[in-house]
């Protein structure tokens, strides 16, 4: 027999699970309480039972994928002997498999409709779980950054860059190519640029 307990502690993390499925897939504005409670057959007051309101709900969402991002990254920069480019690959695979949509736009498209707070807590879920782990790879020895470049300033613009790999409307490379090369396709314009600099006399 359950008890009261185990079913609160179930219907905890169905509302988790469902949310984290409707927000990362739609974004924060677009997803409601309502919606939440619909996808696991309870009422939005079942829902507040649990979580005071939806910014909670979205700040539980994101601290636990973020965590999971961090354990990617830390296992998949840690590994010896691997080249940046294919390093950078698992990076991409990992945060486009984790994530249905754009998490830099996710992330900084509710921050219009949050409270103070919870901006605070997001943005250092994003530093510290997306953004440091990043910056030690692109301040490793092996990878040399354009001068006046920062390691802070690459992984900015890696993270604001991966659009296309989230959206197949604006997708580069081959459609008829494996998903990892079509990510390497990015990546090398990302970190090589689209054109050669111009020899000067």
């Amino acid at each position: 027999m359950v008890t009261r307990a185990e079913q609160l502690a179930k219907t905890h993390q169905a509302i988790l699970d469902a949310a984290r499925e409707l927000f990362l897939k739609h974004g924060y504005a677009a997803t409601s309480t309502r919606d939440i409670a619909n996808a696991i057959g309870i009422t939005q007051p079942a829902l507040y039972h649990h979580f005071k309101d939806k910014e909670v709900i979205f700040l539980a969402v994101i601290t636990t994928v973020g965590g999971e991002i961090k354990t990617g990254l830390d296992q998949i920069l840690s590994q010896p002997n691997q080249e940046p480019l294919e390093q950078l690959t698992d990076v991409s695979l990992l945060l486009t498999h984790k994530h249905p949509a754009d998490i830099f736009t996710l992330i900084h498209t509710s921050f219009k409709d949050l409270s103070r707070e919870h901006i605070g807590q997001l943005a250092g879920v994003f530093r510290n779980d997306y953004v440091q782990p990043l910056q030690t790879f692109f301040g490793q020895p092996n990878l040399q950054l354009q001068a006046g470049v920062t390691p802070a300033m690459a992984a900015n613009f890696y993270l604001t860059s991966l659009s296309p790999l989230f959206n197949s409307f604006h997708q580069i490379g081959d459609p008829a190519a494996d998903e990892r090369s079509q990510v390497q396709t990015l990546l090398k314009m990302i970190l090589f640029g689209v054109a050669r600099e111009s020899e000067t006399k």
